[in-house]
């Protein structure tokens, strides 16, 4: 069986919902509610650079210091308690792991910082890929990728609708709660 990761709220925290509001001295909902509505999903597909997010992130185009804002983001970076163990177990048990994750090029401040390749390939990036979750293309994709029935793989999200996602293309499907959650259903596959 091969694992396809999830990345952001399931291997790493994500900083959206606090960090980045914080950031420009909002709350979440106020950044909702500010934001460009299909800005973030152009930027998760590959079709805008980064540098084209900042210019268009918010409604009113409000400059964005672009370093300040990566340091920001890279400091709030780690990895859900409990998974960089479980992950190192399972490498070292030799499962073959992928992330499968909706994201920018961001995800290479992820690795800069945390180094989750020595565990997990970056291998189905939405930015990279064109594909996101819970497009049923994004999960064949990956499957057909590797070599794979889906059935041969199991996927772990923090949302459901993305397990979903996955279950309806054939694939197994964990909704990740915790590192130990998914230790003990991972378990239950003959995994870990």
């Amino acid at each position: 069986m091969v694992l396809l990761w999830d990345v952001m709220d399931t291997l790493v925290y994500d900083p959206f919902n606090r960090e980045i509001p914080a950031y420009f001295g909002l709350t979440r909902e106020e950044l909702l509610a500010q934001k460009h509505g299909g800005a973030w999903i152009e930027l998760e597909h590959g079709r805008l650079t980064p540098d084209e997010y900042l210019r268009t992130m918010f409604t009113d185009r409000r400059p964005i210091d672009a370093a300040r804002f990566e340091r920001h983001v890279r400091e709030s970076y780690r990895f859900m308690d409990g998974v960089e163990a479980l992950l190192e177990e399972l490498h070292e048990q030799g499962v073959e792991m992928h992330a499968l994750s909706n994201y920018p090029v961001w995800y290479r401040w992820i690795e800069e910082e945390l180094e989750v390749s020595r565990f997990v390939k970056w291998s189905f990036v939405s930015c990279t890929t064109g594909y996101r979750k819970p497009e049923p293309e994004a999960y064949a994709h990956a499957a057909r990728v590797l070599g794979r029935d889906p059935a041969q793989c199991i996927f772990i999200d923090d949302r459901q609708k993305n397990c979903d996602g996955a279950a309806a293309v054939g694939m197994a499907a964990i909704h990740f709660e915790s590192a130990e959650q998914v230790r003990r259903q991972l378990a239950a596959y003959g995994i870990g």
